[in-house]
């Protein structure tokens, strides 16, 4: 295990951040020990030393940090992983992006009616009978996953961006695959983003 220790001094008459501090240190020694529990060897790195193993290792560190690139967050990473057993270059720089897939609680109508003075039902866990985040294929739109209900017809979230795809869906359209809780991006190292759950060419099935 390789983390980078996080080290931050006390300062004098700032006692909100003293405050915060104290117990992400705290946090951060109860990790320390529980990884020695679990009998793995933990390996500690400074700040400074991130720069100087991208460096050895000869890997660019990107300034845009929200894009899904390996060299944004993950080349950190992986060069204070590489130090330890020798790794030469990274075999994949291909990213996962996990989204948790939102979920409204259940009331009993909306607190705004709609036109007419109709108050919609809202929310809740079940839509005709299926779990709202059940990953379906539609026969129109492919790989979606079941979200909300209204009239007895389903609507179809992207399996990959979470935006609507259709709100019309009927269920005999559809083709249940499997229960997720969250949305999972696969992004190539050439930038290119699908869904995970779509398999691609020499994945397992």
């Amino acid at each position: 295990m390789v983390v980078e220790d996080v080290f931050a001094v006390t300062k004098k008459n700032c006692r909100r951040w003293n405050e915060n501090l104290s117990p992400l240190e705290v946090g951060e020694q109860w990790f320390y020990q529980a990884t020695r529990d679990r009998g793995l060897d933990l390996h500690l790195r400074a700040g400074y030393e991130r720069k100087e193993l991208r460096e050895r290792f000869g890997l660019k560190k990107t300034q845009q940090k929200s894009k899904p690139v390996f060299a944004a967050h993950a080349v950190d990473a992986w060069v204070m992983a590489a130090d330890v057993p020798g790794a030469e270059r990274p075999a994949e720089q291909g990213l996962y992006y996990w989204t948790p897939i939102r979920f409204f609680r259940r009331q009993l109508h909306r607190l705004q009616p709609a036109k007419g003075g109709i108050r919609k039902p809202y929310g809740g866990t079940r839509s005709p009978g299926f779990t709202r985040g059940t990953l379906v294929r539609h026969v129109k739109h492919e790989l979606t996953y079941i979200g909300g209900t209204l009239k007895g017809k389903m609507s179809l979230p992207n399996a990959v961006t979470g935006g609507w795809v259709t709100q019309t869906a009927k269920v005999e359209d559809c083709m249940i695959l499997t229960r997720i809780a969250r949305r999972t991006e696969w992004y190539a190292a050439m930038g290119r983003r699908h869904s995970s759950q779509a398999f691609r060419p020499g994945s397992p099935a």
